[in-house]
C-alpha cells in the first residue's frame, strides 16, 4: 500500500513502516486502556451476575453509575471541599517547597541543617503525625491541610533542589566569568534547568495532595454536610451503602487521574519548545 505523507510525497517501503507504526502507536495508546477497561467492567458487571453477589456487598456497574447520579448532589458537594483542600495544599507545598530549594541552592549550610527535617516529615507515616496536629490545632480545615500539605511538600523540595544542583559545571562557569551575580546566576541559569525537575515533582505532588486530602479526612474523621469524600466513604460503609461506597472511589479516582493530565499538559506546554522530554514526545 502506498503511503502518501503531509506534503503529498509518496514514501519508501522503509519510511512508510515507520510512519504505519507511529500511527498504531498513537492508536493503541488510547485504544487499548479503554479496551481494557470495558473489559475490567464487563468482567466485574458478569462477576456479580454469575455468583450472585447481593447489592450490598459488591454492586453492579450500573448500580454504580445509577448511584453516582441519583446522589450526585451529595457526592459533587462532598468532592468540592476535598479539591479545596487538595489544590491549598499543593500550592502551598509549591510556594514552601521551592522557596526552601530555592534557600538549599544558595546555602549548602542551610541545606545541610533543614533538609534532614524534611526527611523526617516524608518518611514519618501521617497518621502518626495526626494526633499532635489535633492537640495543636483547633480548626479542623486548617487540621486537613496541614496534613495534606505535609505529604505533597516534599517532592516538590527534593526535585526542585536536585533540579537546581544540577546545572552544568561549564554554564556556571562562564556565567561566573561574566560577572554574573549569584541571584543572576540563579533566575538566568539554575531556575530555567530546574523546570522540569520542579514540574516532575508537581506531578508526583498533585496525586499525593488528593492522597493526603483523603487520609487526613479518615484520620480526622470529618463528618457533616461540609465534609469532604472520605466521610462519605466512611458514612456509606457504617450503613453497608456498597453502591454510594463505590460511587464515591469512582470519584476520587476520576479526579486523580485528571489532576495528573492537567499537570501533565502543564509541564508540556511549558516545556515543549526546548526540553529534549518534550521534544521527543512531539516526533
Amino acid at each position: 500500500m502506498t503511503i502518501i505523507d503531509q506534503a503529498g510525497a509518496v514514501l519508501d517501503p522503509e519510511e512508510a513502516r515507520r510512519v504505519r507504526a507511529e500511527r498504531l502507536e498513537r492508536l493503541g495508546k488510547w485504544l487499548l486502556p479503554l479496551a481494557i477497561m470495558v473489559l475490567a467492567i464487563w468482567l466485574w458487571d458478569r462477576i456479580c451476575v454469575w455468583n450472585g453477589i447481593p447489592q450490598y456487598i459488591l454492586p453492579r456497574p450500573g448500580v454504580v453509575l445509577d448511584t453516582l447520579f441519583k446522589d450526585a448532589p451529595l457526592l459533587f458537594s462532598s468532592l468540592l471541599v476535598t479539591l479545596r483542600i487538595t489544590f491549598l495544599s499543593l500550592l502551598l507545598a509549591v510556594v514552601g517547597g521551592v522557596g526552601l530549594a530555592v534557600l538549599f541552592a544558595q546555602s549548602k549550610w542551610v541545606e545541610m541543617s533543614l533538609f534532614p527535617f524534611a526527611v523526617v516529615l516524608q518518611v514519618t507515616p501521617i497518621v502518626a503525625i495526626f494526633p499532635l496536629i489535633n492537640i495543636y490545632v483547633d480548626n479542623q480545615t486548617a487540621k486537613l491541610l496541614l496534613c495534606a500539605w505535609i505529604v505533597a511538600f516534599f517532592p516538590i523540595l527534593s526535585n526542585t533542589t536536585l533540579g537546581l544542583n544540577s546545572v552544568d559545571r561549564n554554564l556556571r562557569d562562564l556565567f561566573k566569568m561574566n560577572g554574573a551575580t549569584r541571584w543572576q546566576q540563579l533566575w538566568h541559569l539554575r531556575l530555567p534547568a530546574a523546570m522540569p525537575y520542579f514540574l516532575g515533582g508537581l506531578k508526583i505532588a498533585g496525586g499525593l495532595s488528593l492522597i493526603g486530602a483523603v487520609v487526613a479526612e479518615f484520620v480526622a474523621g470529618a463528618s457533616g454536610q461540609s465534609s469532604g469524600l472520605a466521610s462519605r466513604i466512611i458514612e456509606a460503609g457504617y450503613r453497608l451503602n456498597a453502591p454510594r461506597l463505590f460511587a464515591a472511589l469512582i470519584l476520587i479516582s476520576v479526579t486523580g487521574i485528571l489532576i495528573f493530565l492537567m499537570l501533565s499538559l502543564v509541564s508540556h506546554l511549558i516545556l515543549r519548545r526546548w526540553h529534549e522530554s518534550a521534544l521527543k514526545q512531539e516526533r
